[in-house]
């Protein structure tokens, strides 16, 4: 564990090495891109302002094969998955990357990274190809804690490597494949080159943070380290460069304890996925999990992550509906006493955002001292340690666990000060009901607003000629269909069951 300490002061740049469109996203890729999207999430509410840089794969050789197999060209293929991909992200809350370059997009940049390794001495042409050096950088293994001697050979099998380890940093043309020109024939650009040119565009030589899933430390990431220092570092073959000061890695989604894969033939479509669940508890399950653990997808899983989902989510609206709505929770919640520093995160001027309002209400829980003001701090402790969103989420459920105490009783502004805490910790995470996810039919809100107007003038009518059948009658009749209305001592009160 190390703190964190941007190279530029008050903005943090972020590479994650995105898909490879072959095919629909599966479930894992979601659970290898939603790390990302909360670390995003909190470095900007914490005052940062964050470059994310998420490439597009989209020449690869399963590119190609796939693209064969279904009678298209390769750039129909791909331009289908990376709408599909775009869509699955989207759908899920996953805010767009700042860019999102593609492969095919970057050659200019990758023939004059391949030019500067060969003047460095750290790459070579051989066979058409060009392939890098492995040899020739001695910090090699280092990223992946594997020694060099007892390395196997790289996967690449085509001729002209002069050492068995070495990668192609250049490929050779093969019949029928797409292909460009460069000073050592036609070709295209091997994988680990890709995303070494396109961070090194965006993002510089060296840059703050370099994420990806737990697969891809190696070949991929070691073999993007080495020829991004190599080509800063000239021919001296040292170590004095690094392309990303910390690197995370998102640990693997598995079915059954064996890891979800397109090539192993478990993996979930997005597209199955959301046929069983909502999209907001899709995203709840795959954030439950610290972002370096293991986490199983099975539908007993999933089953827990609703209900848990679905615990918030009703506290949140029930809340609101009883408090007339998020602005008259934030004054309720200023009026109570001093607010929790909103815009003073760290000591840095935390954004505005969904669930930004005045946290309020010093008043908390007599036995257990715990307090909108001491949800947050929790909530706040727990995502600078690395993301520790299993303590980030029991602070979440406390403050629920408390609003909950108070939801049937005459104590507006407490109520109001742990809605809205609850809400700023969620729409951290991506998740709060009111504003991220909004209930489908919201528009209708306005008339179902009126008709319970209607049914509680009767109710008070009913009960002023001491018709307390008929009072009673409307009430159970409201609550049969989800409408549940509480007579308080400001007045009766409904919201949704």
């Amino acid at each position: 564990m190390r703190p964190f300490e941007p190279l530029r002061p008050g903005h943090v740049g972020v590479y994650v090495c995105g898909p490879t469109v072959q095919s629909p996203p599966h479930v894992g890729h979601l659970r290898t891109a939603l790390p990302f999207d909360l670390l995003r999430r909190w470095l900007v509410q914490s005052g940062h302002e964050v470059t994310l840089v998420q490439n597009v794969t989209d020449i690869d050789d399963k590119i190609i094969t796939n693209a064969d197999r279904d009678g298209t060209s390769v750039w129909e293929l791909a331009t289908r998955q990376t709408r599909a991909f775009d869509d699955a992200y989207r759908t899920i809350g996953i805010l767009p990357p700042t860019i999102q370059p593609r492969a095919t997009g970057h050659i200019p940049e990758m023939i004059a990274l391949i030019s500067a390794l060969i003047d460095g001495g750290h790459a070579y042409a051989g066979g058409g190809s060009v392939w890098f050096r492995v040899g020739s950088f001695a910090g090699y293994g280092a990223l992946s804690h594997q020694r060099p001697d007892a390395m196997l050979p790289s996967a690449e099998s085509e001729s002209g490597k002069s050492d068995p380890r070495d990668f192609a940093l250049w490929k050779a043309a093969r019949p029928g494949e797409p292909f460009w020109s460069s000073p050592w024939g036609e070709g295209r650009p091997g994988w680990h080159l890709e995303c070494s040119a396109m961070a090194g565009k965006y993002l510089g030589p060296a840059f703050d943070i370099h994420g990806g899933g737990l697969d891809l430390v190696f070949p991929h990431h070691e073999n993007e380290r080495a020829q991004t220092v190599c080509a800063a570092d000239g021919a001296t073959g040292g170590d004095t460069g690094e392309m990303a000061r910390y690197w995370m890695h998102v640990g693997l989604l598995t079915t059954g304890g064996t890891k979800m894969s397109k090539s192993l033939g478990n993996s979930v479509l997005v597209a199955d996925a959301l046929g069983a669940v909502r999209p907001q508890v899709l995203r709840y399950h795959l954030l439950s999990a610290h972002y370096r653990s293991t986490l199983e997808y099975t539908p007993e899983a999933l089953d827990e992550s609703a209900a848990a989902h679905d615990r918030v989510e009703t506290f949140v609206r029930n809340a609101l509906d009883i408090l007339g709505g998020p602005g008259e929770a934030a004054a309720l919640a200023a009026d109570d006493g001093p607010s929790l520093p909103g815009a003073a995160v760290r000591g840095r001027a935390a954004r505005g955002g969904p669930g930004s309002e005045a946290v309020g209400g010093t008043a908390g829980d007599a036995v257990t001292g715990l307090t909108p003001q001491r949800a947050w701090a929790d909530f706040e402790a727990a995502m600078d340690d690395d993301l520790a969103v299993g303590r980030a989420l029991a602070a979440i459920f406390g403050a629920v666990g408390q609003g909950n105490q108070v939801l049937s009783k005459a104590h507006s502004r407490q109520l109001a000060g742990w809605v809205n805490v609850t809400r700023r910790m969620l729409g951290v995470l991506g998740l709060d009901p009111h504003e991220q996810w909004p209930s489908a039919g919201a528009e209708l809100r306005p008339a179902l607003d009126g008709v319970m107007q209607i049914a509680l003038d009767l109710r008070s009518a009913a009960r002023a000629r001491r018709d307390y059948a008929e009072a009673d009658s409307i009430r159970s009749r409201l609550a049969a269909v989800g409408l549940i209305v509480e007579d308080t001592p400001e007045g009766q009160r409904w919201h949704l069951a």
